[in-house]
């Protein structure tokens, strides 16, 4: 099994996506027996096969829906997250609303260990368009200004497992029929542009994603900042690497609406200023509640 490192590792997924079950799988397996992903025959409490048991424990951590434990890194336990989203009477246990899907896509990309693909495509891979040996490619660039050493096949299956996270994958038949993907399919952040040769970010507007979850994402991305100012700009939120509008494919239009609602929804926490056409966000409250508030209330 996949150990916890403090290099970004690349694979650990066994090139499988998640699938619908997996993590509601995982959570409770580990909350039963924290061990469950050291023993040899996890895949058969887990009733998957071997190599897939080994995945969705690298999507546990990859979502951050689990973590190791502190005192033992082969054992596991629930996030905070996770056990409140997945565990017997949480939120959302079997992902039936679409916020929870952006949810674990905003977790995904914004992880940069675990997630580090799904971070430099979404977060600095900046043109709408791509194909698979131009991300490779790209890809291949940045894990090796990051000193992780790599193979292009590597890559390649990475970018395979990226594709086919957000778009469906074709049976093996050829008779044009879709297959049980990833969950985040229907997130329809990237469409096939032409056949399975270019692949195209949906940039604009989402109209399945709630305020909510978006302001949860918009007050992790602030953190960091939140501890040396109040301010920040709404460029800043849209264009930075790791922020809600890179990770979302937001359009400016639609991030000040979220930025809106969040007002109301923040209770005034968070409020937005323009001063001399420079539109800033004003943090009254960084507490770290916020966010955790935000989700409570959208799952209420």
């Amino acid at each position: 099994m996949l150990l916890p490192s403090s290099r970004p590792p690349v694979g650990g997924h066994e090139k499988f996506t998640f699938r619908q079950g997996w993590l509601k799988k995982g959570v409770d397996a580990i909350i039963e027996n924290p061990h469950i992903f050291s023993q040899e025959d996890a895949f058969v409490t887990l009733g998957v096969g071997k190599n897939m048991a080994a995945s969705i424990r690298y999507w546990l951590l990859a979502l951050g829906l689990g973590q190791p434990m502190d005192n033992n890194p082969r054992a596991m336990k629930p996030s905070d997250l996770g056990f409140a989203l997945l565990a017997n009477g949480g939120w959302d246990p079997y992902l039936e609303d679409i916020g929870s899907l952006w949810l674990l896509h905003w977790q995904l990309a914004s992880n940069q260990e675990r997630g580090l693909v799904w971070y430099l495509t979404f977060s600095r891979y900046y043109d709408v368009e791509f194909r698979k040996p131009t991300l490779v490619e790209y890809l291949n660039t940045q894990l090796t200004q990051r000193g992780i050493e790599t193979t292009e096949g590597m890559v390649e299956r990475e970018v395979d497992v990226f594709i086919h996270t957000y778009v469906p994958v074709k049976n093996q038949k050829g008779d044009g029929e879709e297959t049980l993907g990833c969950p985040l399919v229907d997130l329809n952040l990237i469409r096939p542009a032409l056949g399975d040769i270019v692949y195209r970010f949906n940039v604009g507007a989402k109209s399945s994603l709630p305020a909510a979850v978006f302001g949860y994402a918009l007050l992790g991305f602030l953190a960091e900042k939140s501890t040396r100012q109040r301010t920040v700009t709404v460029d800043e939120c849209m264009y930075s690497p790791g922020s809600p509008g890179q990770i979302f494919k937001l359009d400016e239009n639609s991030v000040v609406t979220y930025i809106e609602d969040l007002e109301v929804l923040t209770n005034g926490a968070l409020t937005l200023q323009e001063t001399a056409g420079l539109r800033q966000i004003y943090l009254h409250s960084a507490s770290p509640e916020l966010g955790w508030n935000l989700l409570r209330g959208y799952y209420a």
